[in-house]
């Protein structure tokens, strides 16, 4: 017999019991890819993705926020903590915005990305930096560490904890804030590589 026949719903997977994973859009088509939007109850796959190539880009993208927030010795290997911290951050932006976190966090990637930047070529002996186009899971990566180093440095020796500076920085990524840490670091990012073209 079928489930639903007995009267019995299907277990809906939602992200720390709450959010829903299936209307999430992704707008940018070269991020479709890169974004990673497989339901899952708790974003901690235990570095199962290590062994093949761009396995990262099949990691939940909550898991990598949480992970871009161990970085920097002071939290290095606190993933209970980070986890806490991004759980509460996204409880802070769905209060502020009345929409998905995670839906919030995907336009946040799609805006804080940068599109250009600069690489060394060395020539006979002298450096040129060259402007070049940032691969899509690149993109990503420079996002969440953009906001993440954001938050970071908003709680630094401030009342505010780090969940309520991350929730700020999101929204206000994904609201295209120029007064978010990760887009003003975006724009200069672009702004240096178009003066090396």
């Amino acid at each position: 017999m079928n489930p639903e026949e007995l009267g019995v719903r299907p277990l809906e997977v939602r992200l720390f019991g709450k959010w829903d994973f299936g209307n999430i859009v992704v707008r940018d088509p070269s991020l479709k890819k890169y974004i990673s939007l497989r339901p899952t109850h708790v974003p901690h796959t235990g570095g199962r993705h290590e062994h093949r190539r761009f396995g990262k880009a099949g990691v939940p993208i909550a898991e990598r926020l949480i992970n871009h927030l161990m970085k920097h010795g002071r939290n290095a290997g606190k993933k209970h903590l980070a986890y806490n911290i991004v759980k509460r951050a996204f409880e802070l932006i769905h209060l502020r915005t009345k929409e998905n976190p995670l839906q919030v966090l995907v336009r946040a990637i799609e805006n804080a990305g940068p599109r250009e930047e600069t690489t060394r070529i060395m020539y006979g002996g002298i450096v040129y930096h060259v402007a070049v186009d940032v691969a899509p899971l690149r993109r990503v990566d420079l996002a969440l560490r953009y906001m993440t180093d954001g938050a970071r440095l908003a709680a630094f020796k401030s009342a505010r904890s780090i969940a309520e500076c991350l929730a700020d920085e999101v929204i206000a990524a994904a609201s295209n804030d120029p007064k978010s840490y990760a887009i003003a670091k975006k724009e200069e990012t672009e702004r240096i590589a178009l003066s090396s073209r």
